[in-house]
């Protein structure tokens, strides 16, 4: 029997690891608010900073996501990567069956707190938060306004194509393991 890797697995697994090393030290999305609050919030799922007026504040729960989100993440891109060299073996379907599915979720969840954030925003307090771009804010019944900006960085696009890999390499799983038919004499 031949060594088959599933080449596209191991792709997305390697970007993976890469994906978490890069995703430590550049957020995901960058959010600011200028005077009179002075407030920066860097988001991406391992790693969270909030400051205000360039006192930065930690929050235990939230550094206890992104924990989890960094072990959840790097589990995904290790057994994924494992799945990639050994794409025939008996265990590999259970492999890809966790490890493609990581940062696919992880992106997914990423966009849907974004979102959610702005929603529970605008309902409460009145304030449109931009999510890629710029605009002026203001709480409800206020007459301060600041001008606020939000970007989302190149690692959310990376995250995208990691998952995209990911996904790819469940796709073309079936015709990785599928046994080479040999012409006949």
């Amino acid at each position: 029997m031949e060594n088959k890797i599933n080449f596209i697995a191991l792709a997305a697994g390697i970007l993976g690891l890469v994906l978490i090393a890069v995703s430590m030290f550049v957020p995901w999305w960058q959010f600011t608010v200028s005077s009179p609050a002075n407030v920066q919030v860097n988001f991406s799922p391992v790693n969270f900073n909030f400051s205000h007026s360039g006192t930065s504040i930690s929050i235990p729960l939230i550094w206890a996501l992104n924990i989890a989100c960094l072990l959840t993440l790097l589990a995904g891109a290790l057994i994924l990567t494992i799945y990639a060299v050994k794409p025939t073996k008996s265990y590999s379907k259970q492999l890809l069956g966790f490890g493609y599915k990581k940062p696919l979720y992880t992106v997914v969840a990423f966009v849907v707190i974004l979102v959610a954030l702005t929603l529970i925003l605008q309902f409460v307090a009145g304030i449109s938060l931009p999510i890629n771009g710029s605009a002026v804010i203001s709480p409800k019944g206020s007459s301060q306004s600041a001008s606020a900006s939000a970007v989302l960085e190149w690692p959310f696009y990376f995250a995208v194509v990691v998952a995209g890999l990911s996904v790819a390499a469940r796709v073309v799983h079936g015709r990785v393991t599928k046994p080479a038919v040999l012409p006949a004499p």
